[in-house]
């Protein structure tokens, strides 16, 4: 239910040396991640276990629309995010990104994966915490707690 008094905080456009705002921790997203695999991998698996094609076929388009779905939508929280309290988030307007930009972060995660992950492991270094997909997508990733969720999964 829509709170009718909530406001959401107003967002800080990029500026500056550091982060534009809060950002999640690698470690939070590592287990964000780690949690969606597993629930798309058990899905995925008894499909597999009834065909490798068919598995394979099933577990692609599961995943597109699991990951396209949640994170376009307006809490941009997949179950893995909202169990780790936090959610994706146009860099820009602070907004949801959408179906077609959630799209485009799902492709951009297989070139994050290039190189030894190394896309993956670019926000250690970034100044506003970004992976590559992030970057494909003009997205962050931020706490669900500076950002709250109204309704999930929006």
């Amino acid at each position: 239910m829509t709170d009718p008094s909530y406001q959401q905080p107003a967002y800080q456009p990029p500026a500056g040396d550091g982060p534009s705002g809060p950002r999640a921790s690698f470690g939070r997203r590592l287990v964000a991640a780690i949690i969606d695999g597993i629930l798309l991998g058990v899905v995925g698996g008894i499909f597999y276990a009834i065909d490798n094609t068919l598995g394979y076929i099933v577990q692609l388009l599961l995943t597109i629309a699991y990951l396209t779905y949640l994170e376009g939508s307006p809490s941009g929280q997949t179950v893995g995010k909202k169990a780790m309290g936090i959610r994706v988030i146009d860099f820009r307007t602070g907004g949801s990104i959408g179906y077609g930009r959630a799209f485009i972060r799902w492709i951009g995660r297989y070139v994050s994966a290039i190189a030894c992950l190394l896309g993956y492991f670019w926000m250690l270094w970034d100044k506003e915490k970004q992976t590559w997909h992030d970057k494909f997508a003009n997205d962050v990733v931020v706490p669900e707690s500076a950002y709250p969720v109204q309704n999930w999964p929006g």
